[in-house]
């Protein structure tokens, strides 16, 4: 028997044979692809690999030991890219194939990862049979048996890839007790460059240079005091995204503005309750902060991260009195969104009539209890619908619905679409 290392049986008491077996279960069913599992060093773990994983192609080039060796070292950089990451990395292997690593980690701690693909993204071509060959010059194999192998290579697009992906990473955190809060923060920081980068591109189009959005800075204001977390975040991303587009580049400028945005969200979280001398105390450690970072999406994330902790005081300031008080509510539906309940019946758990909770939950949460409510049910779906074989029936009761017009229609004006379409989206 082979002795596994150390690093295998870390992600072996991580992650089981029970749940490789529903993901890959669940992933060939929506994509037709099988699964690798590979330790952090890079090893494969056989007992967790798709039987349909394996293609000719990569036996042939593995018979070599030189290709074995790269591509352990290929599995070994895909890894630490998707772990640096935090998201899907799909890259072309060293003998010029696409193959796709989902990191697997448990909050700080990277365990290893899960592969697929191992195709072409375009039709099999004389110019894709060079490039073949000379990747794999110096090595010793049969030309002609790699070359028909090459040929026998599934074909898949592009977009289905990028998909099986997304699918394959909700998946795995879905199925898994493993907590991707640091995989969540770095996915967090990309999307926060897109939506930087989406506004600069928006600004390029007005043909004129944006002045400084003065009026964005009260919007913020505004969405902190309340805590809106989701509303504060785009406001901050459209302010940064107008202070790189008038000064791309120049990272001086980004500081000066981050440390004038530190007031602004100093003042907001001031106004929202927390004591000043907190504040000030917190100014003085982020402003050392600030000129201690020397990238621009270091800064960009940080801000970020203050920002949250800005809303945060705001919550444990005075007002979380009303925070707590409205905790046993948020609580009640959490656990029991999946029946048919009634406003007294949660206005019951925190002791008040119906229109003080109403008023008390919109003030303090920025949403009104049914939207909430309405939140907790259709995330709890795409869920299901991820998942799942369940039928778009049965999860609409599985949710808390009796009418299924009803939750066709809630879910497609929160998510854009119908729940048969969601899931059909997801197996493309």
């Amino acid at each position: 028997m082979v002795k596994k290392s150390a690093k295998t049986v870390e992600l072996l008491d991580m992650f089981t044979k029970k749940h490789f077996e529903r993901i890959d279960k669940m992933f060939d069913r929506n994509f037709a692809l099988g699964i690798e599992t590979a330790a952090i060093d890079g090893n494969e773990i056989g007992s967790m690999c798709s039987s349909s994983c394996s293609r000719e192609f990569c036996r042939i080039v593995r018979s070599s030991r030189t290709g074995a060796s790269r591509c352990r070292q290929d599995r070994l950089r895909s890894l630490n890219l998707a772990i640096e990451t935090g998201q899907p990395y799909t890259s072309l292997c060293h003998a010029g194939i696409v193959f796709v690593c989902v990191p697997i980690m448990d909050q700080h701690i990277p365990l290893g990862g899960l592969f697929f693909g191992k195709c072409l993204t375009d039709e099999f071509s004389y110019i894709a049979e060079e490039d073949i060959l000379k990747r794999l010059k110096g090595l010793r194999l049969n030309r002609t048996k790699l070359i028909e192998a090459a040929r026998n290579l599934p074909l898949i697009p592009s977009r289905r890839i990028h998909d099986a992906a997304e699918f394959l990473f909700i998946l795995l955190y879905e199925v898994t007790t493993l907590d991707p809060s640091t995989v969540h923060w770095r996915r967090q920081q990309a999307q926060q460059q897109s939506e930087i980068s989406e506004h600069i591109q928006k600004s390029k189009k007005l043909g004129h240079i944006t002045q400084y959005p003065y009026e964005s800075e009260q919007k913020l204001i505004a969405k902190v005091k309340i805590g809106d977390r989701t509303g504060a975040k785009e406001t901050l991303n459209t302010i940064l995204g107008t202070i790189m587009f008038r000064n791309p580049g120049d990272l001086n400028v980004l500081k000066a503005r981050l440390v004038e945005l530190l007031s602004v969200l100093s003042r907001a979280a001031a106004e929202g309750g927390v004591d000043i001398n907190l504040l000030l105390e917190k100014n003085l450690a982020y402003i050392g902060k600030v000129l201690n970072i020397n990238t621009q999406q270091d800064l960009c994330a940080w801000i970020s991260h203050g920002l949250n902790d800005f809303i945060e005081s705001v919550y444990t300031s005075q007002d979380a009195k009303k925070i707590t008080q409205l905790k046993p509510a948020i609580d009640y539906i959490d656990a029991n969104f999946d029946r048919q309940i009634t406003l007294p019946e949660i206005a019951k758990q925190v002791h008040l009539s119906v229109s003080r909770l109403a008023h008390l939950f919109k003030e303090q949460m920025g949403i009104t209890l049914i939207d909430y409510l309405t939140n907790v049910r259709i995330t709890h779906a795409k869920r299901l619908l991820l998942t799942t074989d369940d039928s778009c029936t049965t999860i609409c009761y599985r949710v808390g619905y009796n009418n299924q017009s009803y939750f066709t229609r809630t879910f497609k004006d929160i998510a854009g679409m119908t729940p048969g379409q969601f899931r059909q989206n997801n197996k493309r």
